[in-house]
């Protein structure tokens, strides 16, 4: 049952109030004065105080201010005992906190039907307070979850490597996690394979299918694919993951074989952002095409691959869209030829890294983390 705390320097009013409450089965104590009363608030902690308006001291608006402002018992049903009846007097009580008011001479029946609707009310925050506790726990354990899937995701990752290409990476998930996944590793020693995907959507819905494609694609367990034809990768891919009721996702993709030998690039991209190529002369150029279907939507799609020859002294940028798909403070958003024209800028001034291009998105766009998930793959040829 609930406590209620009376205080009332009345004699007669404490009795019958006392009386009438505990005949309800309210666990009741009472005060005397507005001190005692919050001595004893902080002590009994009850649900519902009901205290009077004019005490000697400290009076009944003293003891609600002091109530409210304190983070432990702001939470108390209060009710102002009074006989004023004045309009300003009642919002001088509500801007003080005070959450109903009950007339002088008391009547039982009022006061009792009052303080079960304060109860009421009571209860309610009580739970809600408790549901949003139960909430931010499960949010700090799906929170923890996820950063633990973001490190086994990342665990997946290929280092660097370095010889006839040097090639660095960076893989920074969002709050959410969401499905970016990349990969290189050499096919022999002339063909050296790097793809970059992106499952639509976030949390483990979308991490788990884009760590099982990497998967897949590191054992070559596609059935009649030819990793050495990226169309054929990307057709492929689409026949054995497409949407349904049970898998409301697609994914986007680029993927490039580079042959050592005679420096071609072979690549194809289903719906994924362009990869960027910075020449020697520092001039970019984009490796790959815009609007083309991602991969899961239609089981008929077709992919073609295309072809582009590798100076020596240039830089690829593989990456998915979370690199640039950044709100700015004007409450635009940056873009894929955006991201280009940094790119370009940066390599005017000397040799660019990994870092030295995630620095510059967070200087020159003023953010301090990415809302999705990002990654960066750097080919130095």
């Amino acid at each position: 049952m609930h406590r209620v705390l009376v205080i009332e320097d009345e004699a007669i009013n404490r009795i019958i109030l006392r009386q009438t409450l505990e005949q309800q089965g309210y666990e009741v104590t009472v005060a005397n004065d507005g001190s005692s009363g919050l001595a004893l608030a902080k002590t009994f902690k009850p649900a519902l105080i009901v205290c009077d308006w004019m005490m000697p001291c400290l009076d009944g608006l003293a003891v609600c201010q002091k109530i409210k402002s304190d983070p432990a018992l702001s939470n108390i049903f209060f009710i102002l005992l009074t006989a004023r009846n004045e309009l300003q007097d009642r919002v001088e009580g509500l801007d003080t906190g005070a959450d109903d008011f009950l007339n002088k001479p008391i009547q039982p029946a009022e006061m009792l039907a009052r303080v079960r609707a304060g109860l009421r009310i009571y209860q309610s925050a009580q739970d809600l307070r408790s549901l949003t506790l139960q909430l931010k726990e499960q949010q700090q354990q799906l929170n923890e979850e996820l950063a633990q899937a973001a490190n086994y995701v990342t665990s997946l990752l290929p280092k660097s490597l370095s010889g006839k290409i040097d090639i660095t990476s960076q893989f920074l998930p969002s709050a959410q996690l969401g499905g970016d996944c990349f990969d290189f590793y050499w096919l022999d020693d002339e063909h050296l394979v790097f793809y970059v995907l992106d499952v639509s959507g976030h949390g483990l819905g979308a991490a788990l299918p884009s760590v099982s494609i990497q998967q897949v694609m590191r054992s070559q367990s596609l059935p009649n694919t030819d990793f050495y034809d990226p169309a054929s990768v990307l057709k492929g891919l689409n026949q054995i993951f497409q949407m349904s009721s049970q898998n409301p996702r697609f994914l986007t993709l680029w993927y490039g074989v580079y042959c050592a030998s005679d420096r071609m690039l072979t690549y194809a991209s289903a719906g994924h952002p362009p990869a960027l190529l910075v020449k020697p002369n520092d001039y970019i150029q984009p490796i790959g095409q815009s609007g083309q279907i991602p991969i899961g939507m239609f089981p008929d799609s077709s992919y073609q691959c295309s072809q582009c020859c590798i100076e020596p002294g240039s830089t690829l940028y593989g990456f998915s869209d979370g690199v640039y798909e950044i709100q700015l403070a004007d409450g635009s958003c940056w873009d894929h030829s955006g991201f280009g024209n940094m790119l370009e800028g940066l390599h005017q001034t000397g040799p660019v890294s990994v870092s030295d291009v995630l620095n510059k998105i967070y200087h020159l766009q003023n953010i301090e983390a990415f809302e999705d998930d990002c990654s960066l793959i750097q080919l130095c040829f």
